[in-house]
């Protein structure tokens, strides 16, 4: 069955650029790990070392046995911690550190490369320049997407790269420091000098670190042309807990948000959508794509006036209890 995916391995494992860390949680479910570690282990002009870090042991085992991941991946490094020691800064930090290349790239385990020059197109955002702090990757919706969530893949992630620094954040606000660590590639050297992502943190890790990347003087990459397929079907209640945790994040970090507004980003993706499905013929899910908005934005606001909450409603309206119960109790 891994035939192939071991020769391509083993040819890889002699000269290794790129340490792949994804974080880890019930993998199987849905297949999108095992196609992207199959996709990763492909890839052309680029050799990766991946590196999991597992929340939870029981919920590995079964999987890992199933995928041969032993023998389809020779060069797989798995680590496994417990779900209260998860973080979203510290949990990628970990991954990092039991890699030594000068690339590091993050992933979500629900992330799939689109085709096998992903890691090729990325590392050449750094070739190309020489202050280039990080690259990050276009996301693409998957066939199952909803409408606005499709609208959503094309609204952050456009068509054309470009380049980002400190002088077009006037222009520019929370976009300038805008990358997803959904496929997210970093120097390693700066990324080590600059200390790793700031921990703990409940959401926004990447941007906090990319708002330090551009004050530092470096520059971030959208690479257009690399590309993961990754979107999801939230309801309105997950994007409520989703938009929360967000909230907080940006209530933490004023250095970062404080003297810009996200909601002006808000307000043109929903025009922006709102324009499309008119256009398509969709004018029957305007409805639902207001109300899944108004989800969202409470979410966000209350996130924002987290402070001025009692704690039981903040463990009611996060979707990260873990993180509450371990820093803030």
């Amino acid at each position: 069955m891994c035939r192939d995916t071991v020769t391509r391995s083993r040819q890889m494992s002699k000269t290794c650029f790129v340490d792949v860390v994804i974080p880890v949680y019930r993998p199987g479910r849905d297949g999108k790990l095992s196609a992207a570690l199959k996709a990763l282990a492909g890839q052309k002009n680029a050799s990766a070392r991946i590196i999991l870090i597992n929340t939870e042991r029981k919920h590995f085992t079964q999987w890992a046995r199933s995928e041969e991941l032993s023998a389809c991946f020779p060069g797989l490094v798995v680590r496994h911690i417990k779900k209260n020691a998860f973080d979203h800064a510290a949990t990628r930090n970990m991954g990092a550190a039991h890699g030594d290349s000068p690339y590091i790239l993050f992933m979500t385990m629900d992330a799939v490369p689109a085709d096998d020059h992903l890691l090729e197109r990325m590392i050449a955002g750094f070739d190309a320049d020489d202050k280039c702090g990080a690259v990050y990757a276009r996301q693409l919706a998957a066939d199952d997407a909803s409408p606005w969530e499709r609208c959503a893949r094309e609204f952050n992630y456009p068509e054309v790269s470009v380049t980002k620094t400190i002088d077009d954040e006037k222009r520019l606000g929370i976009k300038a420091s805008f990358l997803s660590n959904v496929c997210a590639m970093y120097r390693r050297d700066v990324f080590e000098a600059l200390g790793g992502f700031e921990a703990p943190a409940i959401f926004n890790e990447d941007m906090v670190f990319a708002h330090k990347l551009i004050h530092a003087g470096y520059h971030i990459r959208y690479e257009a042309d690399a590309r993961v397929y990754h979107s999801h079907n939230y309801s309105a209640g997950d994007q409520f807990h989703r938009n929360f945790d967000l909230g907080v994040s940006q209530a933490m970090h004023p250095e970062v948000f404080g003297n810009v507004r996200s909601e002006g980003e808000g307000i043109r993706y929903v025009k922006s959508t709102l324009s499309r499905l008119k256009e398509s013929g969709e004018a029957i899910r305007i409805p639902g794509f207001l109300f899944v908005c108004a989800a969202r934005y409470a979410g966000f606001a209350a996130g924002r006036n987290f402070r001025y909450l009692p704690r039981v409603f903040i463990l009611r309206f996060t979707g990260n209890r873990e993180f509450w119960k371990k820093w803030y109790c």
